[in-house]
């Protein structure tokens, strides 16, 4: 199943945060043709008292269950001590499964397209850079729903 994660992180030298779960997600056995977006720097959503964030998708190629891919997910976050204090605040490492190939799902744990991903630039840019021509959950292409998106707080950092 083709898979899609968002990565973000704002705490604790981000980049780093973010290169060293991109570095383990690689070295999965389960977790096959990784490919990485250009990482992109934005403001933060909600509470503005905290630093702006970077973020970045990677797809994957993979046989686990979406829970199982969640649980990997959140062993990574935990590994690098994330840091979570409030509701859309600062977090030393976020790791959202954003797409599991076409499927639906809606767990107490997981919901699958990622809830508020159609309206995130910060996800629909660096997922335009992967897979362009995918259409989402509402019908429109990623480059068709990132025209409907202000952009303008993204900020190019790293082309992987």
């Amino acid at each position: 199943m083709q898979a899609y994660i968002g990565l973000g992180s704002n705490l604790d030298n981000p980049m780093a945060q973010l290169n060293r779960a991109i570095k383990t997600l690689k070295k999965h056995d389960r977790l096959n043709a990784f490919r990485v977006s250009s990482i992109y720097g934005s403001k933060p959503v909600g509470p503005q008292d905290q630093p702006d964030y970077i973020n970045a998708v990677a797809s994957f190629e993979t046989d686990l269950t979406p829970i199982a891919l969640l649980d990997i997910l959140q062993s990574i976050e935990q590994a690098q001590r994330r840091v979570r204090e409030r509701h859309w605040g600062p977090r030393t490492l976020d790791l959202d499964l954003l797409l599991y190939g076409s499927e639906k799902i809606q767990l107490p744990r997981l919901t699958v397209p990622h809830t508020h991903m159609l309206e995130r630039g910060f996800v629909i840019k660096p997922l335009n850079d992967l897979a362009p021509k995918m259409r989402l959950e509402n019908g429109k292409t990623v480059t068709e729903q990132l025209h409907q998106l202000d952009t303008s707080d993204l900020v190019l950092i790293k082309e992987e």
